[in-house]
């Protein structure tokens, strides 16, 4: 692939990812602190960051707890940082959720509850509801993730089976004041989707979870069933006074193996044909396309002739979902390492 443009689009998807670097973006967005004591909490690939940033701009006293993805980390001096497991949620989540609603209690209408919240941070906040076990959870989540639902869809089911999520961390926060800042990466930024909302209100029901899985055919252990359809789980919704200390003062937002990035420019490779001057690049912004090691790959001109070369088929690759095999197999993969933010995915098309 020519020099020229490989470097140009990884230049570009750099500074995209800077732009919505948290070291950036959440000082200017930081309320003033409160007679009280002021608390962090926070979940997502961001969420590390995110606390970071918080640490180097808060001007008084400060402590809590954030957990984000293995490998996302930011060493921070006052507030703790837990590593825990994504797509799929483990015990280092449910236990990360179960301290954090510990912590909550027994504040004051003096005190301040600073929530950061980033992509991710659904799954690492896995504190399952009484009567379901994280094995169930994951089985679940696993079967979501599988089923094509949206993620809309998936964050409803979430809320109705979790004990901190769809606005349960804000009740618990009751009565302190409770910012949410938000990194989204969701298209149209609802705060509310991101991290299945754990401090906003939930308008949907465990009836409507209940649709979602008959919608998708998903086959969920008889407990879980159960809890829905009692509706002991249904999510605290709009109008309910706690939520009246409670805000979201701002979205923040930039712009086989292998994931959607990868898989969309095989692809786009196959539907170009070796149509000169075309370069592309594609990448997810927390540095991991799916669940690889890559946070996307490059495209170029030349890209199926050289597959050819090697005898990489480009057709049986994107049949078999190996936009990772097949991009590694020609070194044009983007790997950037974890990048501690996730926005959307990063797209970029050079015409030479």
């Amino acid at each position: 692939m020519a020099h020229a443009p490989r470097t140009l689009l990884t230049r570009l998807f750099h500074a995209a990812v800077r732009a919505a670097d948290a070291a950036a973006c959440v000082p200017q967005h930081l309320p003033p602190p409160p007679p009280g004591r002021t608390l962090v909490i926070g979940a997502g690939k961001a969420a590390a960051a995110m606390a970071r940033a918080v640490e180097d701009h808060w001007p008084g006293a400060v402590s809590g707890l954030v957990v984000t993805r293995y490998g996302h980390g930011v060493p921070c001096e006052r507030i703790e940082v837990i590593e825990a497991g994504h797509p799929l949620p483990d015990a280092a989540g449910r236990d990360a959720a179960a301290r954090m609603l510990a912590v909550l209690r027994g504040l004051t209408s003096d005190d301040l509850v600073l929530v950061l919240m980033s992509g991710g941070g659904s799954a690492l906040l896995a504190l399952p509801w009484e009567g379901i076990t994280l094995a169930d959870k994951q089985a679940v989540n696993r079967a979501l993730l599988k089923s094509g639902a949206g993620i809309g869809e998936m964050n409803c089911v979430r809320k109705h089976l979790s004990a901190i999520k769809g606005g349960r961390l804000a009740i618990a926060a009751y009565p302190a004041r409770v910012v949410t800042l938000v990194i989204s990466d969701v298209p149209g930024d609802d705060p509310a989707v991101v991290a299945s909302g754990p401090t906003l209100a939930d308008p949907t029901t465990c009836a409507d979870a209940l649709a979602i899985l008959e919608k998708y055919r998903i086959d969920v252990p008889h407990n879980v069933r159960a809890v829905l359809e009692s509706g002991v789980s249904e999510t605290p919704k709009p109008g309910d006074v706690r939520f009246a200390h409670c805000e979201t003062t701002v979205t923040l937002r930039g712009q086989g193996r292998g994931g959607r990035n990868a898989e969309f420019l095989l692809a786009l490779a196959l539907a170009l044909d070796g149509h000169p001057g075309i370069h592309a690049l594609a990448g997810d912004t927390d540095g991991i396309d799916g669940t690889q090691d890559n946070a996307g790959a490059l495209l170029g001109p030349d890209t199926l002739a050289r597959a050819a070369a090697l005898g990489v088929d480009a057709k049986a690759r994107l049949a078999d979902n190996d936009g990772y095999g097949f991009f590694a197999a020609l070194d044009d993969l983007l790997v950037s390492g974890p990048t501690r933010t996730n926005v959307n995915d990063f797209r970029a098309i050079l015409i030479t």
